[in-house]
């Protein structure tokens, strides 16, 4: 979320609840699912919960993409080398505060991403709000994505490198 602010200042954040964001989330998977098969595809769920409950949906997209990588708070794993891949996030990390959908395929290129608004502890999670910025242009995509893969480089998963190479 940041990189792109700070790097793609037209796009403008909008505020939005979890349920807008899970729409969002759900139109994108749904449309590179099906059109982005060469596509390196990048999620950040916050929470390791948050990831248990879309994990169908996400083994799913991992079955049609080149790679697919997932970002929470994991324990951490050393060698992950299954599709999706785990990438445990530290505490105090920032990326634990965002929501991201990320699609870096030559089909459509999109991300999506979002940041917690602080101080929401006692608001229950449906209604948490969000600033996000989206956008369909190749070179922010691009961006995001070797954000992603730098994280997972961080993180020491496998496969990583390789990536941040490839991108």
């Amino acid at each position: 979320f940041g990189r792109l602010r700070d790097t793609h200042p037209q796009l403008q954040p909008q505020r939005l609840m979890k349920s807008t964001l899970l729409g969002l989330s759900w139109a994108i998977e749904d449309e590179f699912a099906v059109r982005s098969v060469r596509a390196h595809v990048f999620g950040a769920f916050q929470r390791e919960e948050h990831f248990d409950s879309a994990l169908d949906r996400w083994t799913d997209l991992a079955a049609t993409t080149t790679s697919t990588w997932a970002f929470a708070d994991f324990a951490p794993e050393v060698a992950s080398t299954t599709m999706p891949r785990r990438v445990s996030l530290s505490t105090g990390h920032p990326m634990r505060r965002e929501w991201a959908v990320v699609c870096d395929g030559p089909d459509l290129p999109v991300a999506m991403t979002a940041l917690e608004l602080p101080g929401q502890r006692r608001v229950a999670d449906r209604d948490r709000i969000f600033e996000a910025v989206w956008t369909v242009d190749p070179v922010a995509v691009r961006e995001a994505s070797r954000v992603c893969a730098k994280v997972a480089v961080g993180a020491r998963v496998h496969g990583a490198r390789d990536l941040v190479r490839e991108l």
